[in-house]
C-alpha cells in the first residue's frame, strides 16, 4: 500500500460526491492512504470532517505563507491538534516566488506556527520557495517533511540533518526535472515519502490534467527507477517511512 502523504481533498475535484470516487480510484491503484492537508485555514474544520468519515484520511492542519495576516491560534485550537485524526502541522512555510513583498508577515505566521507544532509534539509539513535560506535558519528544534521537495542538495543536506524527510511529488517525473531527481539520489531513501499535491503538480503521464491521489504509483515508479528498487521493495520502506514520520497514524 502507498500512501499519498499530502494531497487537498476539500478542493474543486472533490466536491459533492466526488470525493469517494477519488478516494476509490486511489484505492484501486494501491494508494491505501491519503494526508490531507490544509493551506487556507477555513479547510482545517471541513478537512478534518472528511477524515472522520474515512478510516483510510488523515490530517494535516495549518496555514499556508499566502494567508500571512492570518493568526494560526485562531485556527489551530487545542481540539484541532489534539485531535486523533490530525497527526501534523501543515502546510506551513514560506513562498517568496509568488510574494516577497511581506517577508516579516510570512515569518512570523512561519514562526507562530511552529511554536504549536512544538506545543503538540506534532511534526510539520514544509513549504518553501525561494526561500532557503530563511527557511534554513528559522526550521530548528522540530521534526518534519520538506514537502514537494524542489530545493537544492544544499538545503536538502543541511535539513537531513536535522532529521527531516524529504517527499517527492510528481515533478519528480517531469522532463525537466533533471536537478530534482538528482537531487532525490542522493536523499538516503529511509527519509523519502511521496505525495501528490493534488490537485496540483499531475505526474507524467498526466501531466495537464487534475492531479488526483492515484497518480502517486506513477512517482513511485520514477523513484523506485532512481533508486534501483522493485516497485514493492519501495512500497514497504515507504509505508515505514510515512509511519515514522507521522507516528501518529499508528496509535
Amino acid at each position: 500500500m502507498f500512501t499519498d502523504t499530502h494531497c487537498h481533498l476539500t478542493d474543486d475535484y472533490c466536491a459533492g460526491d466526488e470525493l469517494d470516487n477519488v478516494i476509490a480510484r486511489a484505492h484501486a491503484e494501491n494508494v491505501g492512504r491519503l494526508i490531507c492537508a490544509t493551506a487556507d485555514p477555513n479547510d482545517i474544520l471541513p478537512s478534518i470532517k472528511i477524515a472522520e468519515s474515512h478510516d483510510n484520511v488523515f490530517v494535516t492542519v495549518g496555514i499556508h505563507p499566502e494567508y500571512a495576516d492570518m493568526d494560526a491560534r485562531e485556527y489551530l485550537t487545542a481540539n484541532v491538534l489534539s485531535h486523533p485524526r490530525v497527526v501534523g502541522v501543515g502546510e506551513i512555510g514560506l513562498d517568496y516566488h509568488e510574494r516577497n513583498d511581506n517577508r516579516d508577515a510570512q515569518i512570523k505566521l512561519f514562526t507562530q506556527q511552529l511554536e504549536i507544532a512544538r506545543e503538540y509534539g506534532l511534526p510539520v509539513a514544509i513549504h518553501t520557495r525561494d526561500a532557503d535560506n530563511d527557511t534554513a535558519d528559522i526550521l530548528k528544534d522540530v521534526h518534519g517533511v520538506m514537502h514537494c521537495f524542489t530545493s537544492g542538495w544544499e538545503l536538502a543536506k543541511t535539513m537531513l540533518d536535522r532529521g527531516f524527510y524529504f517527499s517527492a511529488s510528481g515533478i519528480l517525473t517531469f522532463k525537466n526535472a533533471t536537478e530534482i531527481r538528482e537531487t532525490f539520489s542522493k536523499i538516503p531513501i529511509d527519509r523519502i515519502v511521496i505525495e501528490t499535491d493534488a490537485p496540483y503538480c499531475a505526474p507524467v503521464p498526466y501531466r495537464g490534467k487534475t492531479c488526483e491521489p492515484f497518480m502517486v504509483t506513477q512517482t513511485a515508479k520514477v523513484l523506485s527507477e532512481i533508486k534501483n528498487l522493485q516497485i514493492d521493495e519501495l512500497e514497504t520502506i515507504l509505508e515505514q517511512n510515512t509511519l515514522n514520520l507521522y507516528p501518529k497514524i499508528k496509535q
